[in-house]
């Protein structure tokens, strides 16, 4: 299966007339496990070299540097949106980060990629979309659960309809006992804009709308808790423990939204670091249709038997159960789509266009700024205890987030296989 996409048109250039992309120069900024998979994937692919690091740990930053072969290796986040040879900054830091780092590159004429969510705010994130546009660089945000195998089977499978009008759907991630770090910057308030609802909830959100065709959400009625996670259950440790610096356990543990769509339908929308539930990580869309549904469920990351289809054969319901494979690197895919973007606006000799028309229009980060809004409409409606309206920014030219020209290969011997049974 091959999805197309009409890639960005915008970016800069040095002074050459090859038609030629050249390879862009980034620089990564993070040294936690999204700067140095950011690192990883920039490196890996064609179309980009890292050349310049920054991070506050001294060891890891000359580890990681070592080991990509980065020229620059500095402290600041500054020092490397200065440096003016740069055409890209990949962004891997604390979400409260995002907004300073992001609105300085952009200033400065740089595309930026950056990790989920844009900002701990809808306003922020506003901003960031608004420099974006004022600029006209790309802006990505790292949503590379989308990039699966089976979301991309499922994306291309509903092209064709084949379940009706969708009215209703489900989207959750769930872990038993997954604070990421109980004291750290993702239990804390002002640093992360939220718990698992804004770092997992987000990811299955994402896909939810991506699958549905974006539609926007007008409404939120939420609920949100705090009970595991404060009592110092709910970290990767069964048992209780305590917050190593004796911070305060300030976000949610588990959050639930119902959210109402402007083409009718809805969505349950649910994200758990701590509950008493299965042991496994578990995350789960279902689509309810009229005339069929759709399930996706990954079951303690599971890679295969992820998708299963609802339909009637003859008067009785069928079961089909699709045989796509899940290699890793969906954060490689997404940085991929990201490169293409940006080199398809680049222009002989960094020329702009003779009447100024934009490069990249559609490329601001417009469909992360919706699910930025989706999510303070959540933790607004679950402190006040009221169903929110969503805030509605302009999306008549909103993206729908980069995807490369891509092809999904199911594994040897399976091709074209399905397991379908009927009752």
């Amino acid at each position: 299966m091959t999805f197309d996409h009409d890639p960005a048109t915008a970016g800069d250039a040095d002074v050459s007339t090859s038609t030629t992309p050249r390879d862009l120069r980034v620089g990564v900024i993070g040294l936690g496990f999204a700067g140095s998979t950011h690192l990883e994937a920039f490196s890996s692919l064609p179309g980009a070299t890292v050349v310049a690091l920054a991070g506050q740990e001294e060891a890891r930053l000359h580890e990681l540097g070592s080991a990509y072969g980065v020229e620059r290796l500095v402290a600041d986040w500054q020092d490397v949106v200065a440096m003016d040879d740069l055409d890209v900054i990949s962004i891997g830091v604390p979400n409260a980060l995002h907004h300073p780092i992001a609105m300085a590159a952009l200033r400065s004429g740089k595309h930026v990629f950056c990790e989920k969510p844009l900002a701990t705010t809808g306003d922020l994130a506003a901003e960031m979309v608004a420099a974006a546009r004022d600029a006209d660089r790309v802006l990505e945000v790292a949503y590379n659960h989308r990039r699966r195998a089976d979301v991309a089977f499922l994306a291309d499978w509903l092209a064709d309809d084949p379940i009706g009008d969708v009215y209703h759907a489900r989207a959750s991630w769930m872990r038993r006992a997954g604070v990421p770090g109980m004291g750290s910057w993702f239990t804390n308030k002002s640093a992360s804009g939220g718990g698992p609802m804004i770092d997992l909830g987000s990811h299955v959100l994402d896909i939810a709308l991506h699958l549905l065709g974006e539609p926007r959400v007008t409404s939120v009625s939420a609920v949100a808790y705090g009970v595991l996670g404060a009592a110092g259950r709910g970290g990767r440790v069964y048992g209780v423990s305590s917050s190593p610096t004796g911070a305060a356990f300030d976000v949610e543990d588990f959050s639930s939204a119902l959210l109402r769509f402007d083409d009718g339908g809805s969505l349950q929308l649910q994200a758990s670091w701590a509950s008493y539930s299965k042991v496994h990580e578990d995350i789960e869309v279902e689509l309810l249709g009229a005339t069929g549904g759709a399930r996706l469920h990954v079951d303690d990351y599971a890679t295969d038997g992820t998708l299963t289809l609802y339909s009637d054969v003859l008067g009785q319901p069928a079961v089909t159960r699709p045989v796509v494979h899940v290699p890793s690197g969906h954060h490689r895919t997404v940085i991929e789509g990201f490169i293409a973007s940006v080199q398809a606006g680049q222009a002989p000799g960094g020329a702009a266009s003779p009447d100024a028309t934009p490069r990249y229009p559609g490329r601001y980060g417009e469909y992360a700024l919706h699910r930025s809004r989706v999510v303070d409409a959540i933790y607004a409606s679950a402190e006040q205890g009221r169903e929110i309206e969503v805030p509605q920014d302009d999306p008549a030219s909103a993206d729908r987030g980069t995807t490369p020209t891509t092809t999904v290969t199911p594994p040897t011997g399976a091709a074209g296989r399905t397991e379908e049974t009927t009752r």
